[in-house]
């Protein structure tokens, strides 16, 4: 098992792995009450129960999508990656499809299956890890910073320390706020293990953070401990295949093609920004290429494909993942253990409960410290490198969207090397990607 997953190459051991695995898990937990809740519009009280899909089917959905999704990258791969129903896409896939376009989640399923195949066509040709390794150095690194700066800013919105702000967007919260001050203490609890070197200090930091919580009632205490009574997933499972067997005629047509376009586009660029923000961190980059990049965007496809035909939005990688890797994960063996606790889940959910987002969000404030130190290893005395870079650090988190971010900065990439006149030093996939990219705000955004 060591020799497979490298650990004496890697410099780890069971425990680094275990402690990054579960440290993972408690940082990405969150999606197994926040998806069911989002696929099945509980915000929309008066919606008929034909458009609502089934709660515990999407539930358990979830988990096993998740579950499989980190097998298969942590086997197959061997990256700490752990994989789950993207945030983001799933509501896409709710409040647009849906909602908006009144199109029925049965197809909107349909639309995320056929995204997921096509990932696997791209991936397999190579044509995806070609387009990775093309990307340029500093905006790799503009990439990995620009997540951390976007995962901090969720973070701190995660426990009520950064709100809403009419006058200016976003504001100060109230710091008397019982989530508020857990999120502080929690922060500064793991601050101290960070500081003192202590390994796992990101996950002993949420262990410390949900006790207290639970110790002065701010974390509810679990309902039960163990729940054998699974859900059933009858309602969604296998649904996504019915349309092309049953009426594909109805999947011919502009608005299911914009739909598969757009969950293929985001998925893409949100998992090469993770993949590549994860590698940086655990220093597994070599010569600025991604080892085994087409394994890792395979499993990827394989955990899309899989959570459409048990009912749930698109599969994508985690970049919560950089929790278990500042906690000492290096290799795939964590990301086994992540989705093992994924499928242990369904029969504990119960104890999610204490694990909330005031919890957790101490861990990706300090996973944001860690991760823009990338920002040292950019030249700012480039000008045609600075713009780009900058470009698709800060509209990350103004954005709210990795693939925003990704998408301004690669249209800038080569306008300012051309008009630098270093127009040989951009690789042919770039030009492509700028046409993509532009194409991109114009019909989609």
């Amino acid at each position: 098992m060591k020799k497979y997953f490298q650990f004496e190459e890697l410099g780890t051991n069971y425990r680094r792995e275990i402690i990054g695995g579960l440290t993972t898990f408690l940082a990405m937990a969150y999606i197994l009450v926040v998806n069911p809740l989002t696929l099945t519009l509980q915000s929309v009280p008066d919606l008929p129960d034909s458009m609502r899909m089934d709660y515990g089917a999407v539930f358990m959905a979830t988990a096993l999508a998740a579950a499989i999704g980190c097998l298969v990258m942590g086997i197959l791969a061997k990256y700490p990656i752990a994989l789950a129903p993207g945030m983001g896409l799933n509501a896409f896939f709710a409040y647009t499809v849906i909602l908006t376009y009144g199109i029925p989640w049965q197809t909107a399923l349909t639309g995320v299956l056929f995204s997921g195949l096509i990932f696997i066509l791209l991936t397999l040709t190579g044509l995806r890890e070609l387009i990775i390794n093309a990307i340029p150095a500093e905006l790799k690194y503009a990439v990995g910073a620009g997540i951390g700066l976007f995962i901090t800013f969720i973070g701190l919105q995660n426990a009520n320390i950064i709100v809403d702000n009419p006058a200016t967007l976003v504001g100060l919260g109230d710091l008397s706020d019982s989530s508020a001050l857990l999120a502080i203490f929690g922060l500064l609890i793991t601050v101290i293990f960070m500081a003192r070197g202590i390994q796992g200090g990101i996950f002993f930091g949420i262990l410390i953070a949900a006790v207290v919580g639970m110790i002065f009632g701010v974390v509810n205490l679990p309902s039960a401990i163990i729940d054998l009574n699974v859900p059933s997933m009858a309602p969604t499972f296998g649904v996504a295949l019915e349309p092309i067997f049953n009426d594909f005629g109805s999947l011919i047509n502009i608005q299911f093609l914009v739909i598969v376009l757009t969950f293929l586009f985001v998925d893409f660029f949100d998992t090469a920004g993770t993949l590549v923000a994860v590698a940086n961190q655990a220093g597994l980059m070599k010569d600025n290429k991604l080892p085994r990049a087409g394994k890792a965007l395979l499993a990827d496809s394989i955990a899309t494909v899989s959570g459409a035909i048990f009912g749930t939005s698109t599969t994508t990688s985690y970049i919560e993942s950089t929790a278990g890797v500042a906690a000492g994960a290096r290799s795939g063996f964590a990301a086994v253990v992540t989705g093992v606790l994924f499928l242990i889940s369904i029969f504990f959910y119960p104890l999610l409960e204490v694990i909330t987002s005031a919890v957790t969000a101490p861990a990706l404030i300090i996973v944001g410290v860690l991760m823009v130190s990338a920002l040292g290893k950019i030249d700012w005395t480039k000008f045609e490198v600075a713009v780009p870079a900058f470009l698709t650090m800060i509209a990350m988190p103004l954005g709210y969207s990795i693939a925003t971010g990704i998408a301004i900065g690669f249209i800038f990439y080569p306008i300012t090397m051309l008009v630098a006149g270093k127009g040989k030093q951009i690789h042919p996939i770039m030009y492509g990607l700028f046409v993509i990219f532009v194409l991109y705000f114009v019909f989609l955004v």
